[in-house]
């Protein structure tokens, strides 16, 4: 009998331990799926905050960088400039960019110019000498061939140690002075220490060498003779990082540090900035187990980008996190699954030691008559045991947080037998609800539960299985779940029930879901992004293979709204951006996708039968959508548009080259005078290809001396005379010959190289007419015109009297010119613009008058002095009733606003007699004379040339 007993007990505890197991196995296999997810998702999580961080550092470095090519320009513009000059130009500079220490003239001295210089500087300043740093100290500087001596520097105030210095003796600064002038671009040095400071800041300097004009600068050896002196950024790292850092809102966050090397490598001594602390950073182990299943290590981030001639690295990194610490779901899959396994073993058990130990009762009645009163006792202590386990393990089932579900082995209904109190939490549904119905009862129409046929392949083989669910609560909601399902076996192996435990996975699928949205939309706008763009087009040029339908991709760029975030900051830009892709979606109802895929670029995906009048709806609804005003933290904008279209199957057969060729003919839009639209051809790619090569050498065009102006005369029609004329800038490429304007001005403003050009225009034009004014050849006028991104900046007031003060001119005879669209775009800042501008006595006119967007009462408010009428409504003034009576009324209108009117593109004697007749005061065009070169302009002057006076009509 007791062999018996022992062989039943083993039996009984066997099974019990199987399936124990299985439950504990599953349970392990959820754990580690879930972990490694949670794992990976803090690593990408990661890589993103630190890519964000390094995007931010590099490109406000290369900003800052920017600022020395801007003080070189004055320098390749003007020549040696005046400390006053230096000051004046430098101080704005400062102002808006806070992370530069100092701005400085380093000045090429000789031995023999030693003396005379120092005594030169000292009319200014006593105590001024050449001076040199030996360790911390500061000494009159030994007596060497040359000089690097630090002549300018602003801010004065913080700076005053390094006015003298003399850095020909700092190897760093010397290694980079060479590197610059081999190269004729700013460089930057490595760390080192400054005088202002005296070693205690970490500092760098961005250096561009000063030619003298007028040398030839094509051979190392030529710009190392025609050298006269560096202009040098000088940056403290740690100011310049930290007001990078906030200016970007991506400081180290807890538990992460920053760190940037001035090389290649994580070199220590080349540590230029470090932020965070972490207390245990990541570190190759060797383990049984994977590093991620007990704990979140990150993989730093590190990335090198060139900085100047130089190759700066920066690393990110964060430290090991138990995964206690960030990530539940996994802690409670492992608890949840422990616990369920356990009463499922202990449930397993109880089932089969009900039946062993009916059949062992029947054994021991054999010998009841000879130890009844003994076994009955022994027997009712065991019952008392054996239920006290069992409710033990079924109240332990009932305070598990997930939901249990035991139902009967018996095909095809599955009778459910058991729920647990968290089966009816979750699911809404009752016990009474649930039990001895079917399980096909509890899965709803199964649309969507495409893992419903492994369930019931478990089922059907008798076997243990694991499946993602969609299920339904009572009242229709519906929620994810992680299923796993194993057969409960009697003592003889046969399956008398399964256990079903249910886990609510619904955060973590709305996480991911999250996740795949964003990946495919823009955070801004809502809109869909370059990468759902490039997957839609790509379905729907399959889709429409063999049919001959047209797909049409839009590439919608908007027009200057750089000046919007130059203005009023990027979060009026993004709330604008915000209001246009808006009125985009709507414009463009019906259509399959409107993307934005740039700051401020958008694609729009045309592909029901565009080819039968709804393209050229849809582009004309997305342009006057655009157009309409625009009302940003209280000011009103007026925007436009360009849009370049191409065509599926014509204009190409895969997405990017849709892409990319609508591209192409947006840029080509731009060129041709901006809101409008151009569809593809191959030729446009070929003027790709040729704007490539302009912009390249448009960037060296104004320091190798390749612009020229020519002049048109503006003529009086009172008298004839010649009174002024318009500065036209001409590029005189070196293979190319004379570009005009139409082609690089476009150029020029998209790589903010228009600043510095429209600054040299300026300069140039005053210094001509001041030169024939004192020749005797009369009090003309010039005219120069100004650019969107000139008239916006905040300096151009300024630049403007500082212009006017070195070449001499009065401001009555510098003339500026505006477009209609640059002042409509926001009214009240052009008008504050415009009355400093009238503050300095410079008159002010309006070009091509009656093609924008201008009206009665915003003229009135304009300081204007000139209107132009546009040579448009000119040509066919004699021919056209309707652009007479306009051409009437702008001269009617100028004049009752006390404004002279000049009239563009004349270029026939009908033109001119009426506009004599009608009162005009000034014309210009061909029929006068076409822009010509400052001699040939000069011969005008000589020669007295005036108008024929033709009576009136």
């Amino acid at each position: 009998m007791k062999n018996l007993f022992s062989r039943v007990y083993f039996s009984v505890s066997t099974t019990a331990l199987i399936a124990l197991l299985i439950g504990l196995t599953l349970t392990a296999v959820a754990f580690v799926s879930m972990r490694r997810s949670e794992s990976e998702m803090h690593n990408q999580q990661f890589r993103t905050s630190a890519n964000i961080r390094i995007a931010a550092v590099q490109g406000g470095l290369v900003d800052a960088v920017e600022q020395l090519r801007v003080v070189n320009q004055l320098f390749q513009v003007v020549g040696v400039v005046s400390a006053k000059q230096f000051h004046d130009f430098a101080a704005p500079l400062l102002q808006r960019y806070p992370q530069l220490q100092a701005l400085s003239f380093q000045r090429t001295v000789t031995h023999a110019e030693r003396e005379a210089f120092e005594a030169a500087r000292r009319h200014a300043d006593p105590a001024f000498r050449i001076v040199e740093m030996a360790g911390d100290q500061v000494r009159t500087a030994a007596i060497r061939p040359t000089y690097k001596v630090v002549d300018y520097i602003e801010p004065l105030a913080g700076n005053e140690a390094a006015v003298g210095l003399d850095t020909a003796v700092t190897s760093d600064q010397t290694a980079a002075r060479r590197r610059s002038r081999a190269s004729g671009l700013p460089t930057a040095t490595g760390l080192l220490s400054i005088a202002q400071h005296k070693g205690w800041h970490t500092a760098f300097l961005i250096i561009a060498p000063v030619y003298r004009s007028g040398l030839q600068l094509d051979s190392v050896a030529q710009r190392e003779a025609a050298t006269i002196g560096e202009t040098a950024a000088v940056f403290r790292i740690d100011n310049l990082i930290d007001t990078i850092l906030d200016a970007s809102g991506v400081r180290a966050e807890p538990g992460m540090v920053i760190s940037i090397f001035a090389s290649a490598r994580p070199d220590p001594s080349q540590l230029a900035f470090r932020e965070g602390r972490a207390g245990t950073l990541r570190q190759q182990t060797f383990s049984l187990l994977p590093y991620w299943l007990l704990v979140d290590r990150a993989d730093p981030v590190a990335e090198t980008f060139a900085l100047a001639g130089s190759i700066w690295r920066m690393e990110v990194a964060q430290a090991e996190v138990s995964f206690l610490s960030n990530y539940n779901a996994s802690l409670f899959v492992l608890l949840g699954g422990v616990l369920s396994s356990l009463l499922a073993a202990a449930y397993v058990y109880s089932l089969v030691s009900r039946d062993i130990v009916a059949e062992r009762l029947v054994g021991e009645r054999t010998v009841v008559l000879r130890t009844a009163n003994l076994r009955l006792s022994e027997d009712l202590a065991q019952h008392v045991r054996t239920e006290s386990a069992l409710r033990l393990h079924e109240r332990a089932i009932q305070v598990s947080p997930n939901a249990i579900l035991i139902c009967a082995a018996t095909a095809p209904d599955y009778a459910i037998e058991y729920v647990n109190p968290a089966f009816e939490r979750i699911t809404g549904y009752s016990k009474a609800d649930v039990l001895g119905r079917g399980l096909e009862s509890m899965q709803g129409n199964g649309i969507d539960q495409q893992n419903l046929d492994e369930i019931r392949t478990c089922l059907r083989e008798v076997r243990e299985g694991h499946a993602l669910m969609r299920n339904y609560r009572k009242d229709g909601t519906g929620y994810w779940s992680d299923l796993f399902i194993a057969p409960v076996r009697d003592e003889r192996g046969a399956v008398i029930q399964f256990v079903f435990a249910q886990y609510d996975v619904s955060s973590i699928m709305r996480f991911e879901a999250e996740l795949a949205y964003q990946a495919r939309h823009d955070t801004l706008t809502g809109l869909a992004n370059r990468m759902l763009f490039t997957e839609r087009l790509g379905q729907a040029m399959k889709a429409n293979q063999g049919d001959g339908a047209q797909i049409w991709v839009l590439f919608v760029d908007l027009d200057r709204f750089k000046f919007v975030n130059d203005t009023l900051g990027h979060e009026a830009g993004d709330e604008l951006l915000k209001v246009l892709a808006a009125r985009l979606q709507s414009a463009a109802a019906g259509v399959d996708t409107v993307a934005r895929v740039g700051g401020d670029e958008f694609l729009v995906l045309l592909n029901e039968s565009p080819d039968d009048g709804t393209g050229m709806a849809a582009l004309r609804s997305i342009m006057d959508a655009v157009v309409l005003p625009l009302q940003v933290q209280g000011y009103e904008f007026i925007l436009t548009c360009s849009i370049g279209v191409a065509i599926h199957p014509t204009d190409g057969d895969t997405a990017e080259t849709l892409i990319k060729h609508a591209d192409i003919a947006m840029y080509r839009a731009k060129e041709l005078g901006r809101n409008t639209f151009q569809f593809y051809t191959r030729q446009m790619s070929e003027r790709s290809l040729d704007r490539l090569n302009l912009e390249t050498d448009l960037r060296y065009a104004l320091e190798r001396d390749e612009f020229v102006l020519h002049y048109q005369p503006q003529v009086s029609l009172r008298d004839g005379r010649i009174v002024g004329m318009e500065a036209l800038i001409r590029w005189n490429h070196p293979l190319l010959g004379l570009i005009p304007p139409v082609r690089f001005i476009g150029l020029a403003e998209d790589m903010g190289l228009i600043v510095p050009i429209g600054l040299w225009v300026a300069r140039t034009a005053c210094l001509q007419v001041k030169a024939w004014q004192h020749a005797g050849l009369g009090e003309l006028r010039v005219a120069v015109n100004l650019s969107p991104r000139q008239f916006m900046q905040k300096g151009l007031v300024q630049s403007i009297a500082t212009v006017l003060s070195e070449t001499g001119l009065a401001a009555r005879y510098l003339e500026l010119e505006l477009t209609e669209s640059m002042v409509m775009t926001d009214v009240d800042n052009a008008i504050s613009i415009l009355g400093e501008l009238k503050n300095l006595g410079v008159p002010i006119s309006i070009d091509d008058f009656g093609t924008g967007y201008s009206s009665l009462s915003y003229l009135r408010r304009f300081p204007l002095d000139v209107l132009k009428i546009d040579r448009s409504f000119i040509n066919d003034v004699t021919s056209d009733a309707n652009n007479a009576a306009i051409v009437v009324s702008i001269i009617a209108l100028a004049h009752n606003l006390q404004l002279k009117v000049i009239a563009e593109g004349v270029e026939t004697a009908e033109q001119l007699a009426f506009l004599r007749q009608h009162g005009c005061d000034q014309m210009q065009g061909y029929y006068f004379s076409r822009p010509v070169p400052a001699p040939e302009f000069e011969q005008l002057l000589h020669q007295g040339r005036c108008l024929p006076m033709l009576a009136s009509l």
